[in-house]
Order: structure tokens, then C-alpha cells, then sequence
């Protein structure tokens, strides 16, 4: 298997130093995914940019949680579910949404699971939702911008998932209590 670089602010190139830098600030430590990603400063950047507009659109902290997790699980990424369980937990999201998220069991509101159900129809219809689809997820309160903001969490988590495949990205020591693995695979074990 390929071994991807993993950089810190020592051996990061020039362009991806100050990204790291910004990644440090705001988790306190160096996320291994970015330290993965910063072997491309204009990856990591627009990572990094997605992630703020992407908190920045009109879901709360329990929507966000909703798409992220939907697509990590959906893709089976072996890093991304710990991380945003962590993240989940730190955004005050309750254990009832985080925990169905993880096991692919019904969330707690109609809207949240409406939601899941749009966002996994985005993922697997790579992006050809039927009219009947959208009809749904407006009844369930959400609008046009909704839809545009979940494409918009798609195009990140695509990112940071596709990546953390091919990298194998070990899972950071602080989230390693959240492991996870997918439900057919715990099954078969």
C-alpha cells in the first residue's frame, strides 16, 4: 500500500505551514487528516474553507452533525466517524443523535431523520434526486438553500473520506475512543 506524507510545521511545504498553523489553533493539536492533506497546500486549503462554510450555513449544531456523520457512515470512513463523534460531543449534540448516526438507527426528530434521508439519497444518487425526494425534505421544513448547503457538506466530507481511504489516516489518539467500524463488518466479526 501507498504510505501518504504526514507533515507537521517542520517538514509541511511552504504553502500548507500557515494552514497548519490555523488547524493548531482551532483543535488545539494537529488533526492527522490535515497532516495528510497539507502535502497539498491548495487541498488542505480548500478543506479547510469548505469546513467554514460549511458550519457557517444555516444548520445548527445537530443538522451539521446530521450531514456529517450520514456521509462518513455512508463511506465508511474509519476517521471521520470517531472524529465528528468527538466534534459532536463538543458541539453539545445529544448521545441520542450521535449514537443513531453511528448505528444507522432512527434519529429522535422526523426533521433530523428527514434530513439523513435526503443527504444519503444526494450521496448514492450522486446528486439526481427525484422530484418526490425534494418534496420530502420540503415538507420536512427545509428549503432550496438546505439542499445547496448539503451538497456543500458532501463536497467536503467527499474530501476528507476519499483521503483518509487512501491514506489510511490512523485516528488521533484523543478520538481512538470513539472507533468505529461499519455495521456489516462489526456483524461479520
Amino acid at each position: 500500500m501507498t504510505t501518504f506524507p504526514s507533515h507537521d510545521l517542520d517538514t509541511a511545504p511552504e504553502g500548507s505551514k500557515p494552514l497548519l498553523e490555523k488547524s493548531q489553533a482551532a483543535f488545539g493539536r494537529l488533526p492527522g487528516l490535515h497532516k495528510v492533506m497539507a502535502d497539498s497546500p491548495q487541498h488542505l486549503e480548500a478543506y479547510q474553507v469548505l469546513h467554514g462554510l460549511f458550519q457557517a450555513s444555516d444548520f445548527d449544531a445537530d443538522e451539521l452533525t446530521v450531514v456529517w456523520q450520514t456521509i462518513n457512515v455512508e463511506h465508511e470512513c474509519h476517521y471521520c466517524v470517531p472524529a465528528h463523534t468527538g466534534i459532536a460531543k463538543m458541539m453539545k449534540v445529544s448521545d441520542d443523535i450521535i449514537e443513531a448516526l453511528r448505528n444507522e438507527t432512527p434519529l429522535p426528530s422526523e426533521k433530523l431523520e428527514a434530513l439523513r434521508t435526503f443527504t444519503l439519497e444526494v450521496v448514492r444518487q450522486r446528486g439526481n434526486v427525484t422530484e418526490e425526494q425534494f418534496n420530502a425534505f420540503f415538507a420536512a421544513g427545509y428549503s432550496h438553500r438546505a439542499v445547496l448547503d448539503v451538497v456543500l457538506g458532501v463536497a467536503q466530507k467527499t474530501m476528507s473520506n476519499y483521503v483518509n481511504h487512501m491514506a489510511q489516516t490512523p485516528v488521533d489518539p484523543v478520538m481512538q475512543k470513539f472507533a468505529w467500524e461499519p455495521k456489516a463488518k462489526a456483524a461479520a466479526e
